[in-house]
C-alpha cells in the first residue's frame, strides 16, 4: 500500500507540472502581439487560474485513486497514511474563490486602467475597486454564515432489547435478525417519530465552497447544456463547411477587396467611437455601439482567416493546404468522438440522475470494470469524462458569449487574445469548475463513493440550511 501511495504522489506532482507547462504554452500562443513582453502580472494570474481549474477537475479522479490506496488494508488506520484529500479540496476551492472574486478583478482593473497614468495610480485605482468588492463579499459571507451557516442532518433514533449471544446463526428472509422473535430489524420497525434533525455548524471553508458552487451552477447549467451539443457538432460542421478547393487568384483579389472595404468602414466607426469616448460620452448607446463594432471586427478576422485558408500563399503553399486539409479531418474525427461522449453523458444523466430509482449505474459500472482490467484505467476514463464536461462549458460560453447582449464579448483567438479577454474567460472557467466537480461527484456517486469530494459536495451541500433547496 505504501508503494501505491508513493506512486500516487509522484503522478500528482508530474500532472501538476504538465498542466503548468501546457497553460504556459497556451498563454504564449494565444496572447496578442501587443501584450508581448509586458502585462506580466495578468499573465501570472492567467496561468495560475487555468492551472487551478485543470487541477481541480483532475482532483476527483485522484480522490478515487486515493480511496483505492487503502481499500484492501487490514488495519483501521491505513487511510490516514493516504493523501489528505479533504484539506486539499478545501485549499483548492478557497484559492478558486479568491482568484474569481478578488485577484482576477484586480488584474482586469489594473490592465484596463488608463495607460497615461503611472503604475502606482493604476495599482491604487485597482486596489480601491478590489477592496470595495472584498468588503461587500466579506459582509455577505459573514452575515449568511452567522445566520444560516448550519447543517441539518435527518437522523433516526434506533433502540432494541438485548438478547443472549446465540450458539448458532440461523438467518433467513423471515428472520433477518438475532433472536427468535425478531422478524424485522429495528431500522424497519422504528416509528416515524424516531426521525429527528441533528443540527451542527459547518466550517467556514465548506460554506464558501457551497456558495461558490451555487453561483457557478447557474452558469454551468446554461453553458454546459449548450456546450455539450455545440462542442462536437461545431467540429463536425466545421468539417462540412470547410473550403473544398483552392480558389483562383482573381477570386482571391475580389474577396480581399470586399474585406478591405469592410475593414476601412470598421476603422472609421472605431475612430468615431474613440472621439466620442474622449468627449466623455459613455452612455448605454455608446456601449451598445462598442459591442457591435467588436462583434463585426471578430467576424472580419474570421473571414480573413477563411480567405487565407482558401488561397495559401508563399513557397510552401501546397504544404499549407495539405496541413489545412489534415486539420479539418482531425476536427471531424474529434467531433465524432465528442458526439459519442456527449451522447453517453446525456444517456447517463437520464438513466442515472433523472429517473428515480436509477435504471442502471451505466458509466459507473464501465469505470469499475475498466479498473478491474488495469488499476488506473477506469480512473483515467473517469478523468476524461469530467474534463470533457469542462470543455463543453468553455464551448458553450464561447457560443453564447457572442450572442447575448448582457455578456461582454471576450473571444479567444490564437495569436490575438488580449489579457482582459484571457482573465474574463479564466474567471468563467474557475467559477464553473466547482459546479462541474459537484455535478460529476453526483453523476458518478456510485463510482466515487466514500471519497472526500462526496463528503463535501454530497452530504454537507445537500443538508446546508437554505442552500439545500437551491441545490435540489
Amino acid at each position: 500500500m505504501g508503494d501505491f501511495n508513493l506512486a500516487l504522489v509522484i503522478v500528482a506532482v508530474v500532472v501538476c507540472v504538465i498542466v503548468f507547462l501546457v497553460n504556459v504554452y497556451l498563454l504564449v500562443n494565444y496572447q496578442h502581439p501587443d501584450d508581448a513582453n509586458q502585462a506580466y502580472f495578468p499573465k501570472f494570474v492567467v496561468v495560475l487560474g487555468l492551472s487551478v481549474a485543470a487541477i481541480s477537475i483532475l482532483m476527483l479522479p485522484a480522490d478515487v485513486a486515493n480511496r483505492q490506496a487503502c481499500r484492501h488494508a487490514i488495519y483501521n488506520g491505513a487511510c490516514s497514511l493516504t493523501l489528505p484529500m479533504k484539506d486539499l479540496w478545501l485549499a483548492v476551492y478557497i484559492l478558486d474563490a479568491v482568484l474569481v472574486f478578488f485577484v482576477i478583478p484586480f488584474a482586469m482593473f489594473f490592465y484596463e486602467g488608463d495607460q497615461d497614468k503611472s503604475v502606482g495610480k493604476r495599482i491604487k485605482s485597482a486596489l480601491m475597486w478590489m477592496v470595495t468588492t472584498a468588503i461587500v463579499c466579506a459582509l455577505v459571507l459573514g452575515i449568511l454564515y452567522g445566520l444560516v451557516g448550519k447543517v441539518d442532518f435527518t437522523i433516526r433514533h434506533l433502540s432494541s432489547s438485548t438478547t443472549s449471544f446465540p450458539s448458532t446463526w440461523t438467518f433467513s428472509s423471515g428472520q433477518p435478525c438475532i433472536g427468535s422473535d425478531a422478524h424485522q430489524c429495528s431500522a424497519f420497525s422504528a416509528s416515524p417519530s424516531s426521525e429527528k434533525t441533528w443540527t451542527m455548524r459547518t466550517t467556514f471553508p465548506e460554506y464558501v465552497v457551497a456558495l461558490a458552487t451555487i453561483v457557478g451552477s447557474v452558469l454551468f447549467a446554461i453553458f454546459g447544456g449548450v456546450g455539450i451539443a455545440c462542442l462536437p457538432l461545431g467540429l463536425i460542421f466545421s468539417f462540412i463547411r470547410r473550403p473544398k478547393a483552392v480558389i483562383t487568384r482573381s477570386q482571391y483579389i475580389k474577396e480581399a477587396t470586399e474585406l478591405g472595404k469592410k475593414a476601412r468602414e470598421l476603422k472609421k466607426a472605431a475612430e468615431a467611437l474613440h472621439q466620442e469616448e474622449r468627449s466623455g460620452s459613455k452612455g448605454r448607446k455608446f456601449r451598445k455601439n462598442v459591442k457591435e463594432v467588436e462583434k463585426e471586427l471578430f467576424q472580419l478576422e474570421e473571414d480573413v482567416k477563411l480567405l487565407e485558408e482558401m488561397y495559401p500563399q508563399g513557397e510552401k503553399a501546397e504544404t499549407t493546404w495539405a496541413l489545412t486539409v489534415l486539420g479539418y479531418l482531425a476536427k471531424f474525427v474529434l467531433g465524432i468522438l465528442g458526439l459519442i461522449v456527449s451522447v453517453a453523458w446525456v444517456t447517463h444523466i437520464i438513466i442515472y440522475l433523472l429517473i428515480d430509482p436509477p435504471l442502471s449505474p451505466f458509466l459507473n459500472e464501465v469505470f469499475i470494470k475498466l479498473d478491474d482490467v488495469w488499476g488506473l484505467l477506469g480512473t483515467a476514463a473517469f478523468a476524461f469524462f469530467c474534463f470533457y464536461l469542462l470543455l463543453a462549458v468553455i464551448a458553450g460560453a464561447m457560443m453564447l458569449g457572442l450572442r447575448l447582449v448582457f455578456i461582454t464579448i471576450h473571444p479567444m483567438k490564437w495569436g490575438g487574445t488580449l489579457m482582459n479577454s484571457f482573465l474574463f474567460n479564466v474567471g468563467l472557467i474557475l467559477l464553473c469548475s466547482i459546479s462541474v466537480i459537484q455535478f460529476c461527484s453526483t453523476a458518478f456517486a456510485y463510482y466515487a463513493q466514500a471519497t472526500a469530494a462526496q463528503e463535501i459536495f454530497g452530504h454537507t451541500l445537500e443538508s446546508l440550511r437554505g442552500i439545500k433547496y437551491l441545490y435540489k
